[in-house]
C-alpha cells in the first residue's frame, strides 16, 4: 500500500550557525579523553567527526553527563575498518558502531538522511529502518528534539547550530524538529522521550508537542516491539530523575501504555521506591531496573495471589501462580527477561518470610541470594504505609528489625533471634488468654458490644466497612462453631464417663484367695474315637463345676472385701491379708490367668 504521508523537505542547504566552544563555556575539559580519542581517530582517518547529542546539550546546562555520543560521515563499515577488533556494529532498523576506548563505550553513528520510498516506512509512517546515509545538513533533521541537534567539534572548538537550538535550551523549551504529528508517526516512542526529558531538565512542551499526547499516537506504541519498550522504561528507571517522572506517566496516560492494569495515581509504594532509587543513583549506588518493575506490578500480584488462594491453592503454589500469571501478561506491553523476571519473583515470595519468619530459618533467609533486594522492598513497604494498597499484608515492624540484626555480630543475632522468639510465644499466650476472656464471657455482654460495633460500622465510624463487618461476622460465626464443638465434647466427655463408672460397678472385686480343693483338674486326653462320646461329657461336667467353683471364689472375694471395707471405716486400721506362699499362688493363677510366652498345641486324635 502506498504512503500518503508527507515528510517535511530538508533544506540541505541549510547555513549552520558556528558559534565558539569558549563563547559558551564549553572546553576539551569537559569530555572524558575516550570520546577525544575517538573523535581524533576519524578525524585523522580523513572524516568528519562530532560530538552531538544530550551530551553537549547538559553541558550548557551546567551538568555532568556522563554518556556521550559521536557522528560522522563514515559508514559503519568504514569505522569498523578504522577501529579494528575495538568496533561492533549493531542494529537493523538502525545501524550503529559501538567503539570500545579503555573502559569507555562509545556509540558511533552515520549521517541520517530522510528515508527514500514507503520501504522503510510503514502503512502508518512508522519508520521501520533509517539507514539512509546523507550529510550533516541533512542529519541535524533526523534529530528528534532541537536541544539534541547541535554539533560540538572539539578537536576545533566549534559548534554548529542549525535549528536555534541554543535559544530552546535557554528559554528551557522542548519541541520536535520538523511537523510534530509526522515525526510521531515515525517513531512513537518519542512521547515517552518527551516526558523522560522534561522531567530530566525540567522543560516545558512547545504547543505543537503538547497536542501529540492524545489515544490515537499513544495507541501507535503497540506497534512497537516489547524489547525496545523495556529499553526505554529501563533509561526512565535509572535516569535519576524519576521522582518527578512518574507523575507525569500518570498525567498523560503514558503509564496505561507500559503496564498492565496500572493504578489510577501513584501508590506511596512507587512513590517511596522512586525517591530511594533516585537517592541511591545520587550516591553513586547500582540500581537494577527490574525492582522498580516489582513495585509497578505489586499490586497486581497482590490481587491474583488473594484470588488463588480464595481458590483453594497452597500458599506457596498460589504465590507461584500468581508470579507467572503477572509477569506472562506484563510480557504483553514490555518484554521482561528471564533474568528481570526471577529477581521480581525472589523479592515478591521474600516478602511473607521476611514479614513472618521462623526463628530457625532467620539464618538461612539471610544468605538468601535475594535477601537484600527483598529485605530492601520490605523496608521501602513499611515505610510508605501500604493504606493504599488492597490485599496487602503487615509488615509487623520487621523491615527495621533486619535493618538492624545485618549489623549485629554473630552473638548479638543469636540474641536478637532468641528474644524475637520469646516475644512471639508471649503474643501467641495472650492471643489465647483474650480468646479463653471472650469465651467466659456473658453473652449478652458479648451480644451487646456485637450490637454497639455493627452500629458504628453502618453508620460510618470505622473506615473500610465491608472488610471490617464481614471480619466481626466470621468471628462471630467462628465464636458460635468454638461453642459448639465445646459443648459436643462436654457431652461427649460426661456420657463416656458415666458409662465408664456403671462398667466399674459392674465389674467384680479382685481375688484375694484361691481356694485350691476347688481348682478344675485337666481334661484327659482322648485315647480313641470310640471314647469321644464318654470325653465330651465329662469335660461338659468338668466345665460346669468350673463355673460353679469360679462363682463361689467371686462370692468370697465380695464378701472378703465388704468386711475389710466396714473395718476400715471402723478402726481406721485395714485388716491384714494372709498371704500365700509362692507355690499356692502358682497353682491357684495357673487355671485363670493366661500365660503369654506358653504356645498351646493342638494334639492329633489317633484313628481306630
Amino acid at each position: 500500500m502506498t504512503n500518503s504521508k508527507k515528510y517535511p523537505k530538508t533544506n540541505t542547504n541549510a547555513n549552520a550557525k558556528t558559534i565558539s566552544a569558549k563563547i559558551l563555556g564549553i572546553s576539551q575539559a569537559d569530555l572524558p579523553n575516550s570520546i577525544i580519542e575517538i573523535i581524533t581517530t576519524l578525524t585523522k582517518a580523513g572524516f568528519e567527526a562530532y560530538v552531538v547529542g544530550g551530551g553537549v546539550r547538559d553541558i550548557l546546562l551546567g551538568q555532568n553527563p556522563k554518556d556521550f555520543d559521536a557522528v560522522t560521515n563514515a559508514k559503519p563499515h568504514e569505522v569498523k575498518d578504522v577501529f579494528g577488533k575495538r568496533c561492533r556494529i549493531i542494529g537493523r532498523r538502525f545501524e550503529l558502531a559501538h567503539v570500545f576506548s579503555g573502559r569507555d563505550m562509545i556509540e558511533v553513528a552515520t549521517f541520517r538522511a530522510p528515508p527514500k520510498g514507503d520501504a522503510h516506512t510503514t502503512e502508518d509512517g512508522m519508520l521501520m529502518r533509517d539507514n539512509v546515509w546523507g550529510d550533516i545538513n541533512q542529519d541535524f533533521a533526523r534529530r528528534d528534539f532541537s536541544v539534541n541537534a547541535l554539533y560540538y567539534q572539539p578537536l576545533k572548538g566549534e559548534i554548529k547550530d542549525f535549528c536555534g537550538a541554543i535559544d530552546d535550551i535557554q528559554s528551557k523549551t522542548l519541541k520536535l524538529l520538523g511537523h510534530a504529528s509526522v515525526r510521531v508517526e515515525e517513531d512513537p516512542v518519542r512521547l515517552l522521550r518527551a516526558l523522560r526529558f522534561k522531567a530530566k531538565l525540567g522543560f516545558e512542551f512547545d504547543d505543537e508537542l503538547a497536542k501529540q499526547f492524545n489515544n490515537k499516537n499513544w495507541a501507535l506504541l503497540e506497534q512497537v516491539s516489547p524489547h525496545r519498550l523495556y529499553d526505554e522504561t529501563q533509561k526512565m528507571f535509572i535516569g535519576g530523575y524519576i521522582v518527578p517522572l512518574l507523575p507525569l506517566l500518570f498525567e498523560y496516560q503514558a503509564i496505561e501504555q507500559l503496564m498492565v492494569y496500572p493504578p489510577n495515581a501513584p501508590t506511596a509504594l512507587l512513590k517511596q521506591v522512586a525517591m530511594n532509587t533516585d537517592k541511591r543513583i545520587a550516591s553513586g549506588k547500582s540500581i537494577n531496573p527490574a525492582f522498580f518493575y516489582a513495585a509497578l506490578l505489586w499490586e497486581n500480584y497482590l490481587y491474583q495471589l488473594n484470588k488463588f488462594k480464595k481458590q483453594g491453592h497452597h500458599f506457596t503454589h498460589a504465590q507461584e501462580k500468581a508470579a507467572n500469571k503477572v509477569i506472562d501478561r506484563q510480557r504483553l506491553k514490555t518484554a521482561i527477561p528471564r533474568f528481570a523476571e526471577q529477581f521480581i519473583k525472589d523479592i515478591w515470595l521474600l516478602q511473607p518470610r521476611l514479614a513472618n519468619p521462623k526463628h530457625k530459618q532467620i539464618l538461612t533467609i539471610s544468605e538468601h541470594a535475594r535477601f537484600r533486594a527483598g529485605f530492601d522492598f520490605l523496608l521501602l513497604r513499611e515505610m510508605a504505609g501500604e493504606d493504599d494498597i488492597a490485599f496487602s499484608e503487615p509488615t509487623n515492624g520487621m523491615g527495621v528489625w533486619w535493618q538492624t540484626f545485618q549489623t549485629m555480630n554473630d552473638r548479638e543475632q543469636r540474641h536478637a533471634i532468641d528474644q524475637l522468639t520469646n516475644q512471639e510465644r508471649r503474643s501467641s499466650k495472650h492471643r489465647r488468654q483474650r480468646l479463653q476472656s471472650y469465651d467466659m464471657d456473658d453473652p449478652s455482654d458479648r451480644m451487646a458490644t456485637d450490637t454497639f460495633a455493627n452500629h458504628q460500622l453502618h453508620t460510618g465510624l470505622h473506615i473500610g466497612e465491608q472488610s471490617n463487618t464481614q471480619t466481626n461476622a466470621n468471628r462471630h460465626a467462628e465464636h458460635n462453631h468454638r461453642q459448639k464443638e465445646k459443648a459436643q465434647l462436654q457431652q461427649l466427655s460426661l456420657s463416656e464417663q458415666t458409662l465408664s463408672e456403671q462398667a466399674q460397678k459392674k465389674q467384680p472385686s479382685p481375688l484375694f484367695t484361691v481356694l485350691t480343693s476347688d481348682a478344675t483338674q485337666e481334661t484327659p486326653k482322648q485315647p480313641t474315637i470310640k471314647k469321644q462320646n464318654k470325653q465330651q461329657q465329662k469335660s461338659t461336667q468338668n466345665i460346669s463345676q468350673h463355673h460353679k467353683t469360679k462363682d463361689a471364689v467371686q462370692n468370697v472375694a465380695q464378701d472378703t472385701i465388704q468386711n475389710t471395707v466396714q473395718n476400715t471405716t471402723r478402726n481406721a486400721v485395714p485388716n491384714a491379708v494372709i498371704p500365700l506362699t509362692p507355690s499356692q499362688a502358682k497353682n491357684e493363677l495357673s487355671h485363670y490367668l493366661p500365660i503369654p510366652n506358653q504356645r498351646r498345641h493342638k494334639k492329633m486324635s489317633s484313628m481306630t
